[in-house]
């Protein structure tokens, strides 16, 4: 992000401490993520503290300090996904892809979540796959979902150059 970037953002703003959810909200949209660096020009344009910014914007399960990767998955952990195993399914993304809950991997490919219910709950477990849902999952389909995701990536790639 460059300082060009925020003065576009923030020129739309009158610099008031009321601002703060919609400059968060506007920077998420065109980045993503709410980098540490943005907190610190947020500040300096409105004026408040960095742990007030972040106290905000971290009470709001909208906003993200990560940058995420290119697919994201969501592991669903409501009550019924919970009692069909998706704890499971969760460690098995972990430990295939070496990241914990809301992390990114290191190739920025992908981010794995959780959330606490996506109302699918007779095809639980779910995961969400960049928007893709997979009901009744099982361990076993883990590994697959990954390569078929690593896969696809490859053939887009190649198909860029």
């Amino acid at each position: 992000m460059t300082n060009k970037d925020y003065i576009d953002i923030f020129s739309r703003f009158n610099g008031e401490e009321g601002d703060l959810i919609p400059l968060l909200q506007e920077i998420q949209e065109k980045f993503g993520y709410i980098s540490e660096e943005a907190i610190k020009n947020i500040s300096r344009f409105l004026k408040i503290s960095e742990n007030q910014i972040f106290g905000v914007a971290s009470f709001y399960s909208q906003f993200k300090f990560i940058e995420s990767g290119k697919y994201t998955i969501k592991v669903c952990m409501g009550t019924a996904c919970h009692v069909r195993g998706s704890l499971n399914i969760l460690d098995e993304f972990r430990r295939n892809l070496h990241v914990e809950a809301d992390e990114t991997t290191d190739d920025k490919l992908f981010t794995l979540e959780t959330v606490n219910c996506v109302g699918a709950c007779a095809l639980g477990p779910i995961v969400i796959f960049s928007g893709d849902y997979h009901g009744q999952m099982k361990i076993k389909i883990v590994r697959e979902l990954l390569e078929k995701y690593k896969s696809k990536n490859e053939k887009e790639s190649e198909t860029a150059v």
